[in-house]
């Protein structure tokens, strides 16, 4: 016996396709969305770390200019003669000085190592070379700083290295 085929099985298959088509479509929109948030926040991450980027560059040129400040507070607090050292002038450039190297601190800003440190040609530019008996090159003496921010050096110590 055949089974008549009724107005209803008709509407069934057609609201079947139908529904198919949508469940289909509504699977590619949630993936199209998906990828749309996904470039999104790609594309919010990469802003943040450009921005984050320019700001080192600001600050590590900002740094730049004002090391030859501190070099020269540095230099004058040297060469204070002996009967000056306690004077409340004299204590008031240091406290300056040391309230400068907190800031720059802050600011990401460390001082590289030098005297009694192995020779790093990364950190360390040598000016001059005194004889040793020794086959390491140290640092024995630091004739100006260098920095580094954030782990990038900004500015080579000028130094001299002794073999040891």
């Amino acid at each position: 016996m055949a089974k008549k085929t009724t107005k209803t099985d008709t509407q069934d298959d057609t609201n079947e396709e139908a529904i198919s088509e949508l469940v289909s479509e509504i699977e590619s929109l949630t993936q199209s969305l998906q990828r749309e948030r996904a470039d999104s926040l790609n594309l919010r991450r990469r802003h943040e770390e450009e921005i984050a980027g320019l700001r080192n560059i600001v600050k590590t040129n900002v740094v730049k200019d004002l090391l030859p400040v501190i070099d020269n507070l540095d230099r004058s607090l040297k060469h204070v003669p002996k009967d000056l050292e306690n004077n409340d002038y004299v204590k008031g450039v240091k406290a300056v000085v040391k309230q400068f190297e907190k800031s720059l601190e802050s600011l990401g800003v460390q001082k590289i190592k030098t005297v009694d440190e192995p020779f790093d040609p990364t950190y360390h530019e040598a000016v001059a070379m005194e004889e040793g008996e020794g086959t390491k090159e140290v640092v024995s003496e630091e004739l100006q700083s260098g920095y580094t921010v954030n782990g990038e050096v900004i500015r080579h110590a000028i130094v001299k290295v002794k073999m040891l």
